[in-house]
């Protein structure tokens, strides 16, 4: 694949980056050269290649799924103005 001038100023105008003749040019080699990589690396044989995450293998730390009240209700209600038995107490908003 290969990218012109013309694909250059169409991107640039779509992102809303302005760029001038110099500067599409420029890009144009650039964008090429990197696309010119992807091909090559496209050309590598990985059919044997397990799939993976991460160079070191690596589990996820897991721990127990229980649920609990977070012993922390006081400290949550500590700074409202009104609680009642843990609860935020709020003036009535429908009759």
């Amino acid at each position: 694949m290969s990218v012109d001038i013309d694909t250059v100023k169409r991107v640039a105008r779509l992102s809303r980056i302005a760029v001038d003749e110099e500067d599409a040019s420029r890009m144009t080699g650039e964008l090429n050269a990197i696309l010119g990589f992807v091909e090559q690396l496209n050309e590598v044989d990985v059919s044997n290649v397990e799939p993976m995450t991460s160079a070191i293998p690596t589990s996820m730390k897991m721990r127990a799924d229980e649920v609990t009240d977070g012993s922390k209700a006081e400290d949550i209600v500590a700074n409202a103005p009104v609680t009642d038995e843990n609860f935020f107490v709020v003036p009535k908003v429908m009759e």
